[in-house]
């Protein structure tokens, strides 16, 4: 899977821009799946079997976005002010380097601080693309661009920006890959604006109406020191959401997913995320309601240029979410 995450890692595409990842994910998909439609919202929804008399109409939803920044100002000397797409704190950026879709790079700079001891702020940060006026300055108001990090691998651990959510969408692909025979009709959707608000996997949940859902993602790491009080660590399996910050998980998933590692003898780590969501919270309130279950490959570094996983989890995941959709389910979903 190193070359597929590799390639996918290193496809710009944040939220509202996501064609280019899509042709990607779509050109790994020939002959994984029964067909493949992409939506008004730019979510690729593809399906994969028939329901059985005992099967299910099941949605596996892995976003495809990645976070960025967009231009809001350009002044007279060429430098260019920005807000966040997605979730991320302005500590991370400085001295960072982005890409811009339009093909344009630049370095993020900031202003001289009048407190050393203070983060700045947003307001405080620039994009500095070489320009010496506003304008020879390359962009326009609204131009978006991501992060630029190169795919690094640190013995089992894989570094990389846009792990956050090219890990899902490689351990769904693998898992496509794998999965053999299944008696449920299984609606695979790579989701477009997750980083904003989940908005493609809520039309997305709405058009396929599931039976149930699995969301496949990452999640934040408590192993660094003095990090959170967090459980999850890197290398010790995927993690399978008890609740995060928008949604309580559905205990008959949780129970179905945890006896399922349990039976392959696959371990794995209970997660609650205080802050934060994923498009769990989407699908779970989509029509008269959705059961829907998390499987997270836990990450360190979450949200920033440089994020970290452990490739053992990612195989792990693979193998987990397989077992999950080859057999019967049995929830009691009256």
């Amino acid at each position: 899977m190193k070359s597929l995450i590799k390639k996918l890692v290193e496809t710009n595409s944040p939220s509202g821009y996501e064609s280019a990842i899509r042709a990607v994910i779509k050109a790994e998909l020939i002959n994984l799946v029964d067909d493949v439609q992409t939506d008004a919202l730019g979510n690729l929804i593809t399906h994969k079997g028939e329901k059985a008399p005992d099967g299910l109409r099941i949605m596996v939803a892995a976003h495809m976005d990645e976070i960025g920044v967009m231009a809001t100002h350009i002044d007279d000397n060429g430098f260019v002010r920005f807000t966040p797409i997605g979730g991320f704190l302005p500590h991370t950026c400085y001295g960072g380097r982005v890409h811009f879709i339009n093909g344009t790079r630049g370095v993020i700079g900031r202003e001289k601080l009048q407190d050393i001891e203070k983060v700045p702020t947003f307001d405080q940060l620039f994009i500095d693309v070489g320009a010496e006026s506003k304008k020879d300055c390359p962009l326009k108001i609204g131009d978006i661009a991501v992060f630029e990090r190169p795919f690094t691998e640190l013995q089992n651990r894989i570094v990389a920006k846009a792990l956050d959510n090219r890990i899902g969408v490689a351990v769904v692909i693998e898992t496509l890959r794998k999965l053999q025979k299944t008696p449920h009709e299984i609606h695979f959707v790579f989701t477009a604006q997750e980083e904003v608000g989940g908005r493609g996997a809520t039309a997305a949940a709405f058009g396929i109406d599931p039976d149930i859902a699995l969301v496949i993602d990452l999640t934040g790491c408590g192993d660094t020191p003095k990090g959170s009080h967090k459980e999850v660590r890197l290398g010790k399996g995927p993690a399978i959401a008890v609740r995060d910050n928008m949604m309580v998980v559905d205990s008959r998933i949780i129970k179905w997913m945890t006896k399922t590692a349990d039976k392959i003898h696959l371990p794995y780590q209970l997660e609650i995320l205080e802050r934060g969501c994923t498009d769990g919270h989407a699908i779970q309130i989509t029509r008269a309601g959705v059961p829907t279950g998390i499987l997270s490959t836990p990450a360190r570094y979450i949200h920033s240029p440089s994020e970290m996983v452990d490739y053992r989890d990612v195989e792990k995941s693979v193998i987990l979410l397989q077992n999950l959709l080859s057999n019967p389910i049995k929830l009691d979903l009256q």
